[in-house]
């Protein structure tokens, strides 16, 4: 059997889902759109430049969902996936799914797993990796949960995902990461079969010094 995993944002989608529930969120009137934009540019930059600070940026990625339950967000999160999620969804992406049918899947993704998680289901991929949020009596709090899984951090949930079933990424025929930034660089580094997927101008450089495949697949 092999491996494959994918991130999400710029990889199977045409562009980036938690940009996209942050213009959500600005359309419906749930944040002051002024400020939350400023903001939400500043932290997108940040993420390009491969300089993010991932707890900063959760902590106000997740505000909004401060004091509300799951119940409460699957209504606007529902029309998010209509009006945003779907239009970014294209054959190609879903093609690469399914041609790793038999293998062992998951998105692997920075984005937290409230945006993601109905995301990876409509892929049809059982097996979400995101960063995590906290949730106490039954409401979100605004916080981040765990080890976010951005840069070296999803080498670490990856590796304790797999050590739940007694499996290392090295007994795996073939592990294959797709991805489209120079932030996911040290994943692709340690899975045989890497991937530079829409790359950035960085990773497209490094893929193609290392002989990586590069693929695109925005439609």
């Amino acid at each position: 059997m092999n491996l494959a995993l994918f991130d999400l944002d710029y990889t199977l989608l045409n562009g980036d889902s938690d940009y996209a529930w942050g213009q959500f969120l600005v359309e419906e009137g749930v944040v002051d759109g002024v400020e939350f934009k400023r903001r939400n540019d500043g932290f997108w930059a940040q993420y390009k430049a491969g300089t993010l600070d991932i707890r900063e940026y959760l902590e106000f990625a997740l505000t909004p969902l401060a004091g509300k339950s799951p119940a409460e967000m699957k209504p606007l999160h529902d029309r998010y996936m209509a009006r945003k999620i779907e239009p970014m969804i294209g054959d190609a992406a879903r093609d690469l799914v399914a041609r790793h049918r038999h293998d062992l899947c998951a998105i692997v993704t920075a984005t937290n797993s409230f945006v993601t998680t109905p995301i990876a289901e409509r892929f049809g991929i059982a097996r979400l990796i995101g960063c995590d949020v906290e949730v106490v009596d039954g409401k979100f709090t605004g916080k981040p949960a765990g080890l976010p899984s951005f840069r070296e951090g999803k080498i670490t949930r990856v590796e304790q995902w797999l050590a739940g079933m007694g499996k290392k990424i090295a007994d795996f025929d073939r592990s294959y990461f797709y991805s489209d930034s120079l932030n996911d660089l040290p994943m692709l580094k340690i899975v045989s079969h890497p991937v530079a997927v829409n790359p950035d101008a960085t990773l497209r450089e490094h893929a193609e010094t290392c002989g990586w495949p590069i693929m695109q697949l925005s439609n």
